[in-house]
């Protein structure tokens, strides 16, 4: 199962990070896994390409760990509005985009939200 956390401070995402296998198919053949690291890669590359943004991410393929955040989703740190809507608005999207499929997958994901900091 792999298992995603969306970080939210003050009513904004503003980063999630998923652990582990969604375990749907075969290594290098399941479909769910590859949905889940496509929807991420184009979350960074929107971010840092498209809106110029900075955007840090990890990731621990042992350990099957990615993590992504960027602070241009949030006041403290960006000043441009419009800019802090886009990203947020990425990383809230790929959250509803998740639960829609738990509707199908629910045995594989598991999706949560926890307010706090960025830290």
């Amino acid at each position: 199962m792999t298992k995603i956390k969306f970080y939210r401070s003050g009513g904004s995402f503003y980063g999630f990070e998923e652990k582990g296998h969604t375990g749907y198919g075969e290594a290098g053949e399941d479909i769910l896994c590859a949905a889940l690291s496509s929807m991420t890669m184009l979350i960074v590359n929107t971010i840092e390409v498209a809106y110029a943004s900075d955007v840090e991410y990890e990731v621990n393929e042992g350990a099957t760990e990615i993590k992504v955040r960027s602070k241009a989703a949030l006041a403290e740190y960006e000043s441009d509005e419009r800019k802090r809507y886009a990203v947020s608005g990425l990383f809230c999207g790929y959250y509803y985009q998740l639960n829609d499929l738990l509707e199908e997958y629910y045995d594989n994901l598991e999706v949560e939200v926890i307010d706090v900091d960025y830290e």
